[in-house]
C-alpha cells in the first residue's frame, strides 16, 4: 500500500525538477524561439522598388534635354533671324527698284494709273527695307549689298510678277521669318517683318484689281491717288482712316501719291 502512494509521489517530484530544464533549453534555443518582428525594419536592396530613383533621373535627363533644346531652338532662331532680315531687306530693296521700274513702264504704256500704283509700292518696298536695315544696325549685323536685278516687260506681264511676288511673300517668306523671330524673342525684328508682312497682304489685291482692270479695259475704275504710312508702308488706294490699320501712324503723316 506504501509503494502504490509513494511511485506516483516520485513521478510528481521529478516532473517538477525536469520541466524548469526543458523551459530553459527553449529559451536559449532560437529555433524554439518566435521570430522578433521590427516595424521599422526595411526590405532588403533585392526586392526594392527602384521605380522612384528611375523616374527622377528620367525626368532630370528630360529636363535637362529640355533646356538644352530649347537653348538650341534659341541660338539657331537668332541666326535664322539675323540672314532672314538681310533677305527681306535684299528683297524689299529690289521689289522698291523694280516696281520703279514698272512704274515707268506703266507711264510709257499710257497706264498713268498702274503706274502711280506701281509708284505707291516701290515706296512702300522702301520703307519696308529701311525698317529691317535699322534692326540689322541696331543688332550690330551688317547689312548686305544689294544690286537689285530685275526685268522690265509689258505692264501685263510686270503685275502679273508683282502678284506672284506679293503671294509668295505674304503666304511662305514672311510667316516662316517671323516663326524664327518669335522663337528668337526679337521684338525689334517682329515688328519690322510684320509691317511688311501685313502690308504685303494688302498689295496683292491692289495688283489684282489693276491686272483685271486692264485685261477688262477700266482703267478709270482705278484710283488716281495713293496714301503710304511712313511707318510701316501700309498702302491704301483712297482716303485712309485717322490712323494706320497696321502701325497706328497718323494719317496726317501718309505719303500722298498722285503723280509720277
Amino acid at each position: 500500500m506504501k509503494k502504490n502512494i509513494l511511485f506516483p509521489a516520485f513521478l510528481a517530484i521529478a516532473a517538477w525538477i525536469l520541466l524548469p530544464s526543458c523551459g530553459s533549453s527553449a529559451e536559449k534555443n532560437p529555433a524554439l524561439q518566435a521570430p522578433e518582428t521590427s516595424q521599422t525594419e526595411t526590405p532588403p536592396d533585392s526586392i526594392k522598388t527602384k521605380k522612384g530613383d528611375d523616374d527622377d533621373d528620367e525626368a532630370d535627363g528630360n529636363k535637362g534635354k529640355a533646356k538644352k533644346t530649347s537653348l538650341n531652338v534659341t541660338q539657331d532662331a537668332k541666326t535664322a533671324t539675323i540672314k532672314n532680315l538681310g533677305a527681306a531687306y535684299a528683297g524689299e530693296t529690289t521689289a522698291s527698284a523694280k516696281y520703279a521700274a514698272y512704274a515707268k513702264k506703266a507711264q510709257e504704256e499710257g497706264f498713268t494709273q498702274i503706274a502711280l500704283l506701281f509708284k505707291a509700292t516701290s515706296t512702300s518696298e522702301k520703307i519696308h527695307a529701311n525698317n529691317h536695315r535699322w534692326v540689322l544696325e541696331d543688332m550690330g549685323e551688317v547689312v548686305p549689298d544689294v544690286k537689285p536685278q530685275y526685268t522690265v516687260k509689258t505692264t501685263k506681264e510686270n503685275l502679273a510678277d508683282a502678284i506672284a511676288g506679293e503671294s509668295y511673300e505674304s503666304s511662305t517668306m514672311y510667316p516662316e521669318f517671323l516663326a524664327a523671330a518669335n522663337a528668337a524673342d526679337n521684338q525689334l525684328a517682329l515688328s519690322s517683318l510684320n509691317y511688311a508682312y501685313r502690308t504685303e497682304q494688302r498689295h496683292k489685291p491692289l495688283y489684282e484689281k489693276a491686272l483685271a482692270a486692264l485685261q477688262n479695259n477700266q482703267l478709270n475704275t482705278l484710283s488716281a491717288q495713293y496714301f503710304v504710312c511712313p511707318t510701316c508702308g501700309n498702302t491704301y488706294d483712297s482716303t485712309p482712316p485717322k490712323r494706320c490699320r497696321i502701325s497706328m501712324t497718323s494719317s496726317e503723316r501718309y505719303l500722298k501719291i498722285n503723280t509720277i
